[in-house]
């Protein structure tokens, strides 16, 4: 068996399986007992079902057209109405679940990807490479968020795809900034010189003992962006730069329903109030994550608001 002298300098190598354990549980045990946190766990956990398996629950086919059950108010057999073409509104909120889960899933893994990897290098390399890539950083974060976002799918087209990558876009300096901010302090740390003195790689160094010990605020952050992303996601499409016609899309429903609110107020209600659920549901999980895992944020957010 081979003896990596690596783990013979770090002191407690062999702990951090146990403790990584240990840390899941009381997150968990945290987020539970926490009301609002474990509120958004419930509404999410019916989210990613409805997302997941919404198709096989949905009554009509959300995209199927019925004229003379156009504008039909709530009732047994639509239990949120029907829109001007008579799709069942019910069935296009459920299908519309799944869009709005997969634009935030993968706008945020492109925006976590890049934001991780540029705050790494740039925290842990310092210097010209830090200087650089955070001015680039500087730059995006500069613009407001969904002009942004509207100015990238002016250039890209509209379209789901392009929705995802211009969504990403945006989020990527919050994810670099927090990541580069971790990292200078934790580079700093006896076991990360520890590591560098018996010959580690660069490479090694932030794999195995930098990013495992930045984690906390990152997830945080990720619960946080879902939220934002999934509401960008509805204000592009309400725009009519996101997801197109003729896919269910909470934003695009909302911008149908906008011309029918006096006649059929339910096509945008119950899209508008799904909206809102979601991202009040992953910001409350958003909450319990940082009071679990980043106390230190928990104590100057509050202390913040004594100071006001």
């Amino acid at each position: 068996m081979t003896d990596d002298p690596e783990d013979r300098a770090t002191p407690g190598a062999g702990a951090p399986i146990a403790e990584h354990r240990t840390r899941t549980r009381e997150t968990i045990g945290i987020l539970l007992t926490n009301r609002l946190s474990a509120f958004g766990l419930v509404v999410m956990g019916l989210l990613i079902f409805t997302a997941v398996f919404g198709s096989m629950v949905a009554p009509y086919d959300p995209t199927s057209v019925d004229i003379p059950a156009r504008l039909s108010g709530p009732s047994l057999d639509h239990p949120f109405g029907t829109d001007n073409l008579g799709r069942d509104v019910f069935s296009r909120v459920l299908a519309g679940a799944r869009v709005s889960f997969q634009v935030g899933i993968v706008a945020v893994g492109i925006s976590l990807t890049m934001g991780v990897v540029t705050g790494l290098v740039a925290g842990f390399y310092s210097g010209a490479a830090d200087a650089v890539l955070m001015r680039a950083m500087d730059m995006l974060f500069a613009f407001p968020a969904i002009l942004l976002a509207i100015a990238v799918l002016a250039v890209l087209g509209p379209g789901i795809t392009n929705a995802m990558i211009a969504i990403g876009i945006v989020y990527i300096p919050i994810f670099a900034r927090i990541t580069r901010a971790s990292t200078l302090v934790v580079k700093e740390e006896l076991y990360v010189r520890a590591a560098r003195s018996v010959g580690a790689s660069d490479l090694r160094i932030l794999r195995r003992h930098i990013l495992p010990n930045i984690l906390a605020p990152i997830i945080v952050q990720t619960s946080l962006s879902l939220a934002f992303a999934i509401l960008a996601e509805a204000a592009l499409s309400f725009l009519g730069l996101g997801v197109q016609r003729p896919t269910p899309a909470w934003g695009r429903m909302l911008a149908e329903g906008r011309d029918f609110v006096n006649q059929a107020p339910w096509m945008g209600i119950f899209p508008g109030i799904a909206v809102f659920v979601t991202v009040l549901a992953f910001n409350f999980v958003g909450d319990g994550l940082r009071d679990a895992l980043d106390p230190k944020q928990k104590s100057v957010i509050e202390s913040r608001g004594r100071a006001v």
